[in-house]
């Protein structure tokens, strides 16, 4: 069991916690707020159900959420998980008044989505000691945790890192070197601007976008990647036979890529369009998420084992 401090009890900030608890750890979340505690109690109890359905058995508590200081979250941690808002002034400031608190060979996990670790971790006394550990949200129910070090940080640090992860089922997408919003966040961004200009352009309507995606690639990328979906459109020659065939197409598509700007009247669009796709609220979508992606999960390791 390993002791973790998590700076920051927002969305990620519990999701993490919840992760951890599931694990068996004992997590302790570092939140100013008044109502910390409840929020963090709240998630906890919301994912029970998720969590058995799982598999996953923890401690029916997490420990408790120190609103103070860090000096009150007890012993030393084994790993910060920072979760504290994406600007650098706040990380900053916490994470300077935090580092002096912990034994030199904790590292520092950051959960940013996008900044660089090199920015992060530059207050640092040892900067090497800050790198991202970036999950998919939910964190405690999507197995992706991308690491990155900065420039400073040992490989063996991040060997270490990698190890602990996947003890917990995390399953780790390790970048070689920091790049603005990381591998999950720019492949999300590329698809999604795509689908944007498709709905700007008058083309489709953002729902239509949304299915073509749910419906048309998300089955198949459930079990491969895009690189290999080609592979296979490729038949007996593979790759290099798609991309004799295709490869000057799929350029052409390339070249033809919108690049809308998220001005005010695409971002009146997006909000329209997404609320005419499915008019419920987000907290009744955040709870089908919350039971349909395990099971889908649940499903997909079946079709695997079964066509092992």
């Amino acid at each position: 069991m390993a002791r973790i401090w998590i700076l920051g009890g927002g969305v990620i900030g519990t999701g993490w916690a919840v992760a951890y608890g599931a694990a068996g750890h004992a997590a302790v979340v570092i939140d100013p707020a008044p109502n910390a505690s409840e929020t963090l109690h709240e998630a906890w109890q919301a994912a029970q159900p998720t969590l058995a359905e799982m598999g996953l058995s923890g401690p029916q508590s997490l420990a408790p959420v120190h609103a103070a200081d860090t000096a009150s979250a007890g012993l030393a941690p084994d790993l910060v998980q920072e979760c504290l808002p994406e600007r650098l002034n706040i990380k900053h400031q916490v994470l300077a008044a935090v580092e002096p608190l912990l034994p030199p060979a904790v590292l520092i996990a950051s959960s940013s989505s996008g900044l660089s670790p090199d920015d992060i971790g530059a207050v640092l006394g040892d900067p090497g000691r800050l790198v991202i550990a970036h999950p998919n949200n939910p964190p405690w129910i999507m197995p992706t945790v991308e690491l990155c070090p900065s420039h400073s940080t040992a490989p063996a640090r991040l060997d270490d890192l990698t190890v602990f992860y996947e003890a917990m089922g995390k399953s780790v997408i390790r970048m070689n070197k920091p790049i603005l919003g990381h591998v999950v966040n720019r492949l999300q961004a590329a698809l999604w601007r795509e689908a944007i200009h498709l709905a700007t352009e008058g083309i489709v309507s953002l729902s239509e976008t949304e299915r073509a995606i749910s419906e048309g690639l998300a089955p198949r990328w459930s079990l491969y990647g895009p690189s290999t979906i080609f592979h296979l459109a490729g038949g007996e020659g593979g790759m290099e036979r798609f991309l004799k065939g295709l490869g000057p197409a799929f350029q052409s598509y390339f070249d033809d890529l919108g690049a809308p700007q998220l001005d005010r009247a695409t971002c009146d669009l997006l909000i329209r369009g997404i609320t005419d796709h499915d008019p419920r609220s987000t907290t009744d979508i955040m709870a089908e998420r919350n039971r349909m992606v395990p099971r889908a999960f649940a499903a997909i390791a079946r079709v695997r084992n079964d066509a092992a």
